[in-house]
């Protein structure tokens, strides 16, 4: 694409006032700002808010899943009507997207996905993505709209990725915003709130989760506080929020893919000397395989830990778990070619 890609995520608790209802003052905000960034980015909005706008409609609303699967039918024509309305004046159409986990996890379903949005940028028109919470399976959520809005970003090679919140940004202990993050570790972890707004399912935590793993693939992150003077514009001009570094990045675009948008079905647990094999980029013997945590077919994506539980990798499996389980200490029996490995 001959511009830039952008993509700005709004949280239910940014866009929602206190009752839930949309707050259209935020949403005209919202659609005066991206029309000043629209010439240069193409741009992706990955937009909260269906369940709220819905659910005053529903009687007796208690946040069961069959509930809210009502109540995001009721609010996704609301929520983009809202933003329709209040894009217009600019000249600027707005288009839906709302997306299922395996939009992603499917390379082939997520490049159609891809050239759709092109289509529309070709035209000038902005992509409005949602989880579709009325047909989404329960075991294959995203986490929250921070996990959709980073996979957006990493799949299609955005250049930047803002999160709002209704906060300035990363607090620090004295409920500062902290204007730079260089790398995102636990001391920065050890910041954020863990609480969770009651409109939305994200937090802090989930923004710098998703953060680190943006910034790992070489985006520009800044968190800002919606309600901030113009905070969009100021955001992009690193004047308000905290940005957050994009790390050195050379990984093809297939790997990308592979270490953000692929469904993660198995996880095994392999021993210091494979550790130290898929950190010199070396394929997965079976040898190296201490325990088989979760179960996995062939062909699909597992997460791999080291000897402390931690995960340090994902890979798409030559061999099924059923087939693995009994020839770990078979010797060059490869699970996972080097191509199809990523480090986390």
């Amino acid at each position: 694409m001959s511009k830039p890609i952008l993509v700005i995520k709004f949280g239910t608790a940014s866009i929602t006032r206190a009752n839930g209802e949309l707050d259209e003052s935020v949403i005209a905000a919202i659609a005066r700002q991206v029309a000043a960034l629209h010439a240069e980015y193409n741009m992706v909005l990955v937009s909260s808010g269906a369940v709220a706008a819905g659910k005053k409609f529903l009687r007796e609303y208690n946040g069961t899943i069959s509930e809210r699967k009502a109540a995001a039918a009721i609010g996704n024509p609301l929520l983009l009507s809202k933003y329709s309305q209040y894009f217009e004046p600019y000249g600027i159409a707005i288009a839906q997207s709302l997306c299922e986990r395996r939009h992603f996890s499917n390379r082939g379903q997520f490049l159609q996905l891809k050239k759709t949005y092109e289509e529309l940028w070709a035209s000038n028109i902005i992509p409005v993505a949602n989880e579709n919470d009325v047909v989404s399976d329960l075991e294959l959520k995203f986490s929250d709209n921070d996990e959709l809005a980073t996979l957006i970003a990493v799949g299609f090679g955005a250049s930047g990725l803002l999160f709002s919140t209704s906060v300035g940004g990363v607090l620090d202990k004295e409920n500062k915003v902290v204007p730079q993050i260089d790398v995102i570790d636990e001391s920065v972890f050890a910041l954020a709130d863990t609480s969770k707004s009651s409109l939305g399912l994200g937090g802090m935590v989930s923004k710098l989760t998703f953060a680190r793993l943006a910034t790992r693939m070489g985006i520009r992150v800044v968190i800002f506080g919606i309600h901030t003077t113009d905070g969009i514009l100021n955001a992009m001009a690193g004047a308000t929020g905290t940005l957050c570094l994009p790390q050195p990045c050379s990984m093809p675009a297939r790997k990308k893919w592979l270490a953000s948008g692929s469904l993660v079905t198995g996880r095994i647990q392999v021993d210091a000397g494979a550790q130290k094999a898929l950190e010199q980029r070396h394929s997965l013997l079976a040898v190296g395989v201490q325990a088989i945590l979760e179960k996995f077919d062939r062909g699909e994506v597992v997460e791999i830990v080291n000897e402390a539980q931690e995960a340090i990798a994902v890979a798409r499996a030559k061999l099924s778990s059923d087939v693995l389980a009994g020839t770990e200490k078979v010797q060059n029996l490869e699970i996972a070619h080097a191509d199809d490995i990523v480090l986390l």
